[in-house]
């Protein structure tokens, strides 16, 4: 093969992952992080910002799919005693739930992590 037969520059393909051989975008293997919904590590941190003041226990990074991402907040809601949402993968819980919210995800089987200050 001489020098002028490779490719300099190509808009057909994008970027191969090489672990399972689909396009970066579409790539669900494990091996690479961009295409899975996350490290496997659950995070609960607190958060007050841009809350007026109130105290949010923020759960990220859970691997489920939507509708059991729904049935998870409302079970640690009820653990909780208190109100929350679930959207765009997080789980808010009103109030700081940081010891209620690591225990309870430990005994689920998650890989949980403190996350923040």
């Amino acid at each position: 093969m001489s020098g002028r037969d490779r490719t300099v520059y190509s808009t057909g393909q994008g970027r191969i992952c090489p672990h399972c051989g689909m396009q970066a975008n579409q790539c669900v293997c494990r091996k690479n992080p961009r295409g899975s919904r996350g490290d496997g590590v659950v995070r609960v941190r607190r958060e007050v910002k841009g809350r007026r003041g109130k105290t949010v226990t923020s759960v990220s990074g859970v691997p489920l799919p939507d509708s059991e991402l729904r049935d998870l907040a409302a079970e640690l809601r009820r653990r909780c005693g208190t109100g929350g949402s679930s959207k765009d993968g997080v789980i808010e819980i009103q109030g700081d739930h940081r010891d209620t919210l690591v225990s309870e995800l430990e005994k689920r089987g998650f890989t949980v992590k403190r996350a923040g200050g």
